[in-house]
């Protein structure tokens, strides 16, 4: 389903479902007095300290602090879009979702196609003996893990799923667009031919696109499908459609190279792993995992291509603020042969003593360096200083001292080195000044925000922490169209912006680019946009804490009870502080 949902839509859908029978259908819950409890589903625990409120309609938990409805619930245990997790609901509870224009017919027919594709290579590989199921048995690849990844075969006839697509009636220009077939002087062929396949699947749920390994001699060995309107290779990660509650469940990912990586590991009991779509890591794949978790193991190959992807690859998980480590496989091997052989036990404790960020960085500046040779002491020093100035100042700070410790140089020398200058900006408390309104049904933070980017692409990145205030659906909807043509490199022009945007979305922007004015004061605005939502965010978590309190029991929670007041008083002090009503 594609467009906004209108707002009445989700109070109706509210109003007609209870929490506790969408909650109860996966937490088994028992009735305490008003309340009914159970054990966590998004933290490991043994004393029951998730409470749901039939009252109040929602759920919250002591131990971890997750809250929030009925439709929050569905997007955290599910790992769902908020227009997912409205979708199911509706469904569930028969309501008709209204959005304010029709689907996208032509998408849709193309997640259809890519559907039908994927259960003809699915049968294919299971009518009779071939050389597919011949190879991932080779792999040891049990029959339930080839089923759960819908792995399949494509045969290796010219056109025999032209031919099959062509007969359920499809046009060939869609195959086309969809990579599925090539033509040559007016021929059409299958793209993917004599190949073990392995279907691409969104965390929505859809098929967008292929892989094949390449069962003879045809190159290339992998073959992936050729990027088209439902597929991206930098936008998606293979297998996060069956992983992502794994990773949210156990607190970080796995990336690794391959298709096969992958399932080896998740077969041997490492649920918690993805691959990047035959390319280095990409911004747009770093910012889809991070929907999930904000810590990552790099495991890649440990030959030269492997060593420059995983570079690559941490420094685009460094930008995006993870916590990031390197799983280096010994004696070369790649994740796939290590676990066959040693198991998951031994490849857990591999993860374990992954080098954290700056220690692999260092590692590999010192590699192939005699350090007690004063040449390569310097060589290794000017590096280390690159790599210390891409740190916070308390990193940097902490692995001066490891550097001055491996090359016997003084941490002062290396400070001086770093040249680090600490000069104090002057800088004065902004002005306060009236946000004007576009529109009632978006916020005047969000409307400055929108205005702000679309006059400077520089603010899209200085307000991706606080995504949050983009809070109204034609909001943020605005922003996911800004956000996704700035990663695509196009420019944010407010007339290519509008061909992008939803009728509804587009006559919000109008209405703000018609009314607010910016009048070089950019600066100050965003200052004041910031310090709004930081306002904002302390009222809503005095919301969270009171409600929590409310739910908690007296006897039982008394540690949690004293936590929450403590914690609640510091932010109406804060609140009382810079003059925030309650």
């Amino acid at each position: 389903m594609s467009g906004s949902i209108r707002d009445n839509t989700i109070e109706e859908i509210k109003s007609r479902c209870n929490i506790v029978d969408v909650v109860g259908r996966v937490v088994p819950l028992k009735r305490t007095g008003s309340n009914y409890k159970g054990i966590c589903p998004f933290h490991n625990e043994k004393t029951p300290s998730f409470v749901v409120s039939e009252a109040k309609q929602i759920f919250t938990c002591f131990g971890c602090g997750a809250t929030g409805d009925a439709i929050e619930f569905m997007q955290k245990y599910y790992n769902m879009e908020f227009s997912q997790a409205v979708e199911k609901l509706a469904d569930e509870c028969g309501v008709v979702i209204e959005t304010d224009y029709k689907k996208n017919e032509k998408k849709d027919l193309q997640y259809q196609v890519n559907r039908e594709v994927a259960t003809y290579f699915y049968k294919a590989f299971r009518q009779q003996s071939n050389p597919a199921a011949a190879y991932m048995q080779k792999r040891g690849i049990a029959p339930d893990i080839l089923n759960q990844f819908g792995i399949g075969y494509a045969d290796g006839e010219w056109d025999s799923l032209f031919q099959h697509l062509k007969e359920k009636g499809y046009e060939t220009q869609i195959l086309l667009d969809l990579g599925l077939i090539s033509e040559s002087k007016g021929k059409y062929f299958d793209k993917f031919r004599n190949r073990v396949i392995f279907p691409i699947v969104s965390t929505a749920g859809k098929v967008i696109g292929f892989g094949g390994r390449s069962l003879g001699e045809d190159m290339p060995k992998y073959l992936n499908s050729s990027e088209s309107p439902v597929f991206l290779k930098k936008n998606n990660l293979y297998a996060l459609n069956l992983t992502k509650q794994e990773i949210g469940k156990i607190g970080y990912g796995i990336i690794v190279e391959g298709y096969m990586d992958v399932i080896s590991l998740y077969q041997n009991g490492v649920r918690n792993v993805t691959a990047s779509l035959g390319t280095a890591l990409t911004e747009n794949q770093a910012r889809l995992l991070k929907r999930y978790t904000n810590q990552v193991i790099l495991s890649y190959d440990a030959d030269e291509a492997g060593k420059n992807a995983t570079l690559r690859g941490m420094e685009i998980l460094h930008k995006e603020n993870f916590r990031m480590k390197v799983l280096t496989v010994p004696d070369g091997k790649d994740p796939d042969e290590y676990i066959k052989k040693h198991g998951k036990t031994a490849f857990l404790q591999l993860a374990k003593s992954a080098l954290p960020y700056a220690d692999y960085k260092l590692a590999m500046a010192k590699h192939g360096k005699d350090l007690s040779r004063t040449e390569d002491r310097l060589h290794f020093l000017r590096d280390a200083v690159t790599i210390l100035r891409s740190l916070s100042p308390v990193e940097a700070d902490l692995y001066t001292k490891k550097v001055a410790d491996e090359t016997g140089i003084s941490q002062g020398a290396i400070r001086a080195e770093l040249g680090r200058d600490s000069n104090d900006k002057s800088s004065t408390q902004p002005h306060r000044e009236p946000m004007p309104s576009a529109d009632p049904t978006i916020s005047k933070l969000e409307q400055n925000a929108i205005m702000l980017i679309l006059t400077d692409s520089v603010y899209l990145e200085k307000f991706a922490e606080a995504e949050e205030l983009f809070s109204s659906l034609q909001g943020n909807g605005i922003y996911r169209v800004l956000k996704r043509m700035s990663n695509d490199g196009l420019e944010l022009r407010p007339e290519r912006v509008q061909e992008q945007l939803e009728p509804e979305e587009q006559r919000v922007l109008q209405g703000i680019l018609d009314n607010i004015i910016l009048a070089g004061k950019e600066e100050l605005i965003f200052s004041e946009c910031m310090k709004t939502y930081q306002e904002e965010c302390l009222i809503k978590r005095q919301h969270e804490i009171i409600l929590r309190i409310s739910l908690a029991d007296e006897q039982e929670n008394p540690d949690e009870i004293r936590q929450l007041t403590e914690e609640l008083m510091k932010i109406q002090q804060k609140m009382k502080q810079g003059g925030v009503k309650k």
